[in-house]
């Protein structure tokens, strides 16, 4: 067996600025390499980010270099196998299930939607990240978690500061303090909020953990809190923005879309594109081997779902946005056990509420200055503005 090769030059940088060229080279050249800026071995080709997702047995979820851990304050579900897993993951699962979303929150969704579209100007040139994509994605959570108190922007910030402090793989002290400061603010809002979800039972995530038959421990049920504000404003907020930059790139797309109603295509489209969720980190658990390169025993692997997303062995042309390519599967939510949970809510949310009713008020909406859009994240990837003309 081999070494696998190291590449001494990458920064995390590199990556944040721009990772997909330096994916693109990877794969044809070096699909599984050392990166000491991350310190990790990453997997940059579909089949290997697969199949090491979908055994947690030779490649557990607990990363003992994660700054997942030193971010939440907590040894969360994400970072964690087997049973206890799945315990901690079915707490909470009661909330985000098909028949909770139809009875409880489908409705609560458009009516979402529509207020925050009612707030946006005709024949003016705004922020759409701004002031739609993340306001309407941390309202929707507020009321699945239970935080219906919570403003948007308290969920933004903290959903932002534990990404960043998640992502954090240089373990800079700023991101922490920024992240200690949040976990204060959040753990002082769930304590308020016990006893209105003690007395009065509700399908929120919050209130079914709670009153659970057999719940798990306080510390864990605000663990799992955390991990749903993270990456459920981080996803649909990141997801809305890319899709919506896509179609407005490529009108005669856009133009398609509505004429066969594919608004559910170019969601995935979207999120394959540009995965918000771009990488995920697991533990070797005894000594192996991937294509003949050596994976020593604690190793920490990164799978790169970013670049598996546009793996040239399922997609042609991969780096392009295009809603009618052929069909793949794509792993921007993962695979395994540790498949996103909020997967489905996504695609409720974005893909069948908000991009048709985007587009429906506003069919004359145009982008007229692409090269003006900021892309940023390794860990986490997605524009951070969108300035569009509605009308």
């Amino acid at each position: 067996m081999a070494v696998a090769p190291v590449d001494e030059t990458l920064t995390l940088a590199d990556l944040t600025r721009d990772p997909y060229p330096i994916y693109k080279r990877m794969r044809a050249e070096t699909p599984i390499v050392q990166v000491p800026a991350a310190n990790r071995i990453f997997l940059t080709k579909a089949k290997h980010t697969k199949m090491v997702k979908d055994d947690p047995e030779l490649y557990s979820s607990d990363d003992p270099v994660t700054p997942m851990r030193r971010a939440f304050l907590a040894h969360t579900l994400m970072r964690k196998d087997g049973e206890e897993h799945r315990r901690e993951r079915m707490a909470m699962q009661p909330a985000f299930s098909p028949k909770v979303i139809k009875t409880d929150w489908a409705d609560l969704y458009r009516k979402i939607a529509a207020e925050y579209l009612d707030r946006l100007p005709r024949g003016e040139t705004v922020d759409l990240f701004t002031d739609l994509c993340g306001p309407v994605a941390a309202r929707i959570l507020a009321h699945i978690l239970g935080l219906d108190e919570v403003g948007d922007a308290d969920m933004q910030r903290w959903s932002q500061v534990l990404i960043d402090g998640a992502g954090n793989f240089g373990f800079a002290d700023e991101p922490f303090a920024r992240s200690d400061a949040a976990n204060a603010e959040m753990d002082a809002v769930f304590d308020s909020l016990i006893a209105r979800h003690l007395a009065e039972p509700n399908n929120s995530a919050f209130s079914v953990m709670l009153n659970a038959r057999d719940p798990i421990p306080r510390s864990q049920i605000y663990a799992n809190i955390k991990i749903a504000i993270g990456g459920g404003i981080n996803e649909p907020r990141d997801a809305l923005a890319t899709i919506i930059y896509g179609l407005l790139t490529n009108p005669d797309q856009l133009e398609e879309v509505k004429r066969q109603d594919t608004w559910a295509d170019a969601f995935e489209e979207g999120v394959r594109w540009v995965a918000p969720i771009q990488a995920s980190s697991r533990r070797a658990t005894r000594d192996l081997e991937i294509d003949g390169i050596d994976i020593p025993e604690g190793v920490t692997l990164m799978t790169i779902q970013a670049s598996a997303n546009r793996d040239e062995d399922l997609y042609e042309d991969g780096e392009s946005f295009n809603v009618f390519r052929k069909k793949a599967p794509h792993q921007a939510f993962g695979s395994g056990p540790h498949h996103c949970a909020g997967a489905h809510i996504s695609r409720r949310t974005v893909g069948e509420i908000m991009l048709p009713m985007l587009f429906e008020r506003f069919p004359g909406m145009t982008l007229d200055k692409p090269e003006d859009v900021v892309w940023s994240g390794f860990g986490f990837r997605g524009p951070l503005n969108l300035p569009v003309k509605l009308s």
